[in-house]
């Protein structure tokens, strides 16, 4: 076969072959046998070996390729990925569509679109010009990890989008879930076990586990599916409605779910969530739900969203999934704070889909009003099919001789007495040093959220304390990789890894530091404000509760106990040994004459092109300004970006504020 020939030749099977994967992926409908289409596959790979200037990025035959990688990169989502508000009931279901009408002023309920809440992993994909150029995890909603090597694999992914009823925007951009079927995830964990390899709980598990693999080859080899389900706002272009947009997305050769249906009303809805119910495990995957969508993307945009959810879908759950069982033992577990919270051991029962073995009790007070005891028969269920909890216990079932538990006087693990503050439902271990609460307080320290600290998990940090070379969060410091690399499992690389991220968060930003301290009552968004309030970790140590309570959100017992904490002489000399490790951050000064903003507040709503919005309100903070969550007569200014809340929009019409896109915003932070 000459070159041209070959070339013609690998054009036409390509083709061919991305025409049957379309009819056997998306269409359900295949048109050849398995051998034969082997033997178009094997005919392609064949030409492409003798030819390797031939091999295109788009080929069936390069869906796995490279050697395996280190770690995971990030990629930025152009828009962000929001999680879904949850609705419970049918009254529920009926006031979001209610509120929808309302809100878009019209006389008829707007168009739904129903689709199944996958329980799969959900996941962003970027067509460039009709190639797959990028596919990423949701993260934490802004950022993902960079999977798509892992993503090509995916036999229902195409490469190259089909472009025959439709051509695609040359910027294209999807998002969807990967799943496995639930027999097949069976078949994969019976192999597993086989190997004697890691087996899963649940086919979401197996799903995301094998999406963070570091060697493409090995997610290669799971059984690993793929629904879309929205065409981004990113786009070059869209369609007018959700429903179209599924029609759009299947012609171009994405996989779209055959359950999904078209609705006119809140009732409509409501049958058509009791019948998905009904059929649940009928179906060949996993929900835990149904998704309704109002269809017009118009009324997206006129809808707008909340700080975390859009205001024009939901989802509405099925009823939790219940199982009975029987408690063995009650254990009391001590946490970060000194907490002592009773954990149930039960005889393990499999609940939509997972192993229940272990179950929170949550205080003493819990138990003594459920009077749950060791030995009984009770009744467990997964709120929102995730965290179990017990519902009562049977009492018919109860053996005799059965005693009421009683949470121990004395701290499980260091021996102290522990303490009940009045009016508290917690009992705490009162001694500071206890081993139980360092554990949970250094893995607190070095969390995503605090001073992050990849490697610093759960298996390290026990050997670390239960080795004495951690007596408090700043011995992190002290540690060389001679010392780490002696620990259980810990490879010379691994220990070298761990030293560069423990030197990398000296770095950390002051609210980090703050959050990360563990004190009773500072979250994260508390400890952006008091970063802001104080500037440094010196001026909040020396604060008072007058001071305090000054600053906005805090109240009578944060202020306590942040009193409280910084009062104490073992918590000062820790602040004072971080910092003669270098952790003294401080907030960024307002430029001079009190800032560009100085006495101004402001309201941030929407989506930045340029920053987040934690970004854009430090920024406010740091140029002296005031940074608040609603629009009042005392608001200055509202910063609108893509999406913007309807409900602060109509709030700066009432009250005359002016209202600015990203660019005047930047203006006025003096940037460009």
């Amino acid at each position: 076969m000459t070159k041209p020939e070959a070339r013609k030749r690998a054009d036409v099977l390509r083709r061919r072959i991305e025409q049957h994967n379309y009819r056997y992926y998306v269409l359900d409908d295949p048109q050849v046998s398995d051998a034969e289409y082997d033997e178009l596959l094997a005919e392609l790979r064949a030409i492409e070996e003798a030819h390797p200037d031939l091999v295109t990025a788009d080929s069936p035959t390069q869906r796995v390729g490279g050697e395996p990688r280190e770690g995971f990169a990030t990629i930025r989502h152009e828009t962000p990925m929001r999680s879904l508000l949850s609705v419970a009931g049918e009254e529920e279901m009926q006031r979001f569509v209610e509120t929808c009408r309302k809100e878009l002023g019209r006389p008829g309920a707007p168009g739904l679109v129903a689709e199944p809440k996958y329980d799969g992993v959900s996941v962003e994909l970027v067509y460039e010009k009709g190639l797959l150029e990028s596919a990423s995890t949701r993260g934490d909603g802004t950022t993902g990890e960079d999977i798509t090597a892992n993503v090509r694999t995916i036999a229902e992914v195409p490469l190259r989008l089909r472009e025959e009823e439709a051509k695609p925007p040359a910027h294209f951009v999807v998002r969807g879930e990967v799943y496995m079927e639930k027999k097949e995830f069976a078949e994969f964990n019976r192999r597993q076990e086989e190997a004697g390899r890691k087996t899963f709980a649940n086919p979401r598990n197996a799903a995301a586990g094998s999406l963070r693999q570091l060697d493409p080859k090995i997610t290669a080899e799971r059984p690993l599916r793929i629904f879309f389900w929205e065409i981004t706002p990113a786009s070059g272009a869209r369609p007018e409605t959700q429903w179209e947009c599924l029609e759009a997305m299947r012609a171009l050769g994405l996989k779209t779910c055959p359950e999904s249906a078209r609705l006119g009303s809140a009732d409509e809805a409501v049958r058509w969530h009791h019948d998905l119910e009904n059929r649940r495990d009928a179906l060949a995957y996993e929900i835990d739900g149904c998704v309704f969508k109002v269809d017009r993307l118009a009324d997206h945009e006129r809808l707008g969203v909340r700080a975390a959810n859009p205001r024009w879908a939901v989802a509405y759950k099925f009823a939790p999934r219940q199982k009975t069982t029987r408690i063995v033992a009650i254990n009391a577990q001590v946490g970060r704070t000194g907490a002592i919270t009773p954990v149930a051991l039960l005889e393990p029962v499999e609940i939509g889909g997972v192993t229940v073995t272990h179950v929170s009790l949550h205080n003493q007070d819990e138990i003594d009003r459920k009077d749950i005891r060791v030995g009984d028969t009770v009744l467990v269920e997964r709120a929102g099919d995730v965290i179990p909890h017990v519902v009562h216990t049977i009492a018919d079932k109860r053996s005799r001789g059965t005693k009421a538990y009683h949470l121990p006087r004395k701290c499980p693990v260091c021996g102290e007495a522990v303490v009940k503050p009045e009016g508290e439902a917690i009992t705490r271990c009162a001694n500071a040093s206890c081993p139980a609460q360092l554990k949970e307080h250094v893995k607190h320290f070095g969390s995503k959220q605090a001073l992050n600290i990849d490697g610093l998990g759960d298996k390290v940090v026990d050997q670390l304390v239960d080795g004495g070379l951690v007596r408090d969060v700043a011995d992190l410091y002290d540690l060389g990789a001679g010392e780490l690399a002696d620990l259980e499992r810990m490879a010379e690389k691994s220990a070298a890894n761990l030293v560069e991220a423990i030197v990398g968060s000296k770095e950390a930003s002051l609210p980090r530091v703050i959050f990360g301290l563990g004190i009773r009552h500072v979250g994260r968004a508390l400890a952006e404000t008091l970063a802001a309030a104080f500037g440094s970790l010196d001026a909040l140590a020396k604060a008072d509760a007058e001071r305090l309570l000054e600053v906005e959100d805090v109240g009578p017992e944060v202020a306590a106990s942040l009193v409280e904490w910084f009062g104490s002489a073992a918590n000062r000399a820790l602040v004072e040994k971080l910092r003669r490790h270098g952790i003294n951050p401080k907030m960024k000064k307002a430029a001079s004459g009190g800032g560009r903003l100085a006495g101004k507040t402001i309201v941030v709503t929407g989506e930045l092109a340029t920053m987040t919005r934690d970004e854009a309100q430090e920024a406010i903070r740091r140029e002296g300004g005031k940074a608040v969550g609603s629009v009042s007569k005392n608001t200055d200014y509202l910063v609108a970006g893509a999406n913007p809340g309807s409900t602060k929009m109509r709030a700066a019409e009432k009250h005359g504020t002016p209202i600015l896109d990203e660019e005047a915003f930047r203006r006025l932070l003096g940037k460009r």
